[in-house]
Formats: C-alpha cells, sequence, structure tokens
C-alpha cells in the first residue's frame, strides 16, 4: 500500500481527495496536516510514501515545511496539489525537493496519474513550466555548487542538446540548431538518459537545475 499524507487547511477538500484516493485499492491515507507546522510533524512521526502538498495554508506554510524536513535530511516524495502559485514559490518548492504539481482544478484521474508517476520516480511538469523554471534559476547559477562529476560523464555537444531540452525545444529544432540529424540528436539523448540516470525528457531538465549543470547557451529558433 502507499501511504499518503494530505496537507491542506481546508476539510472539505481534504476529505474529497481521500475519498478519491481511497477509491484506488493500493492507496491509504495515513494522515491529515492542516498547515506547515502540522505537515512537518506529520511527516516526521508517520514516514508518509508521499506528500501531498498544498503551498498556502494559514500560518506555517508548506514551503516552511519542507524546509523544516530538508534541513532534517527528511526527503519525502512531495508532490504539490494547489489552486494558484507563484513561479517563484514553485521554484523554491522544487529546489527544496518537490516532485510536481497538480494545479486543485485537474481531473481526479490526473492527480491519480499525477501520484504514480512522481512514485516511480518521474518530474509531473509540463515542457513550458519547466522551461520557465530553469530560465528563473539562470540569476542564481553562480551560487549553485556545480557537480563536476556530472560534467566529466557529457561531452559537449551532449551538453549542447541538454541545453535546448531545457529551454523546451523540439528534436527538431535542436537537430538544425546543432546541424544534425534528428536521428543523431535521439541518440544523444538516449546516451544521456544512461549516463544520468534519468528516463523522459522533463527528469532530464529538472535533473540539470537541481544539479546546477552549468549548459552553454541554446538560442531558440521557433516559437
Amino acid at each position: 500500500m502507499t501511504r499518503i499524507l494530505i496537507a491542506d487547511d481546508h476539510p472539505l477538500f481534504r476529505n474529497g481527495v481521500r475519498r478519491l484516493l481511497e477509491s484506488e485499492r493500493d492507496f491509504v491515507v495515513c494522515g491529515e496536516a492542516i498547515d506547515g507546522a502540522d505537515t512537518a510533524q506529520k511527516v516526521k512521526q508517520l514516514r508518509p510514501d508521499l506528500l501531498l502538498l498544498d503551498l498556502s495554508m494559514p500560518g506555517s506554510g508548506g514551503l516552511e515545511a519542507l524546509r523544516e524536513l530538508v534541513d532534517q535530511d527528511i526527503h519525502t516524495c512531495t508532490l504539490l496539489l494547489t489552486a494558484a502559485i507563484e513561479q517563484e514559490e514553485l521554484v523554491a518548492a522544487v529546489q527544496l525537493g518537490a516532485r510536481g504539481l497538480v494545479m486543485k482544478d485537474s481531473p481526479g484521474s490526473l492527480l491519480v496519474k499525477a501520484i504514480r508517476g512522481v512514485l516511480n520516480g518521474e518530474f509531473w511538469l509540463g515542457r513550458e513550466r519547466v522551461a520557465n523554471i530553469v530560465h528563473a534559476l539562470q540569476p542564481r547559477r553562480s551560487s549553485v555548487v556545480t557537480h563536476s562529476g556530472f560534467h566529466q560523464r557529457l561531452t559537449d555537444r551532449e551538453l549542447l542538446v541538454i541545453s535546448g531540452v531545457v529551454t523546451a525545444a523540439g528534436n527538431r529544432e535542436i537537430a538544425e540548431n546543432l546541424g544534425i540529424s534528428e536521428k543523431t540528436v535521439k541518440r544523444h539523448l538516449t546516451n544521456i538518459f544512461d549516463k544520468l540516470g534519468v528516463s523522459t525528457r522533463v527528469e532530464l531538465a529538472m535533473f540539470a537545475m537541481r544539479h546546477g549543470l552549468s549548459l552553454p547557451e541554446f538560442k531558440r529558433t521557433q516559437t
């Protein structure tokens, strides 16, 4: 069974999410939290497999809970579930370990799919949203400790391909930009996935962002 903690300050919403999740055979809601302090305490106490987190809670909010858990070296798989979010909040949450975002007006089936995805190691963010996050982090790159070991595994051409991916360019655009074929781009991506232990373009973009990979500039040729 997958044990899930719901952190949201609205009782009716928590009840609805609980009913949705427990309609799945392998999901069980192990607890509920109403603010950031309560969330951090419940995570430490219950150790859920997944934290379903609303950032906008009264008092100590979701970001504060994530910071406290990271400070105490507690890394729980976290999926944000919110009605609205600012880009800076999403960037901060991802830096603190959040693996995805689902808006509250999404269908229940999408939430279930997202939960299964992040539990399987995926990042649940749209391509354009990933590009926006990476763009927002660019001014902060100088303060990020670069993992040189990753760079030693990657060729200059592979770093250019990654740069294209994080700016949301497709294979055709990357191929045209680098003067190579789409087949070659796909081969580069396969090699990159194997070297970095990721399996999708979204995971690759998030990996590059979270590990502070220093990437060459990729100039978009399409809008």
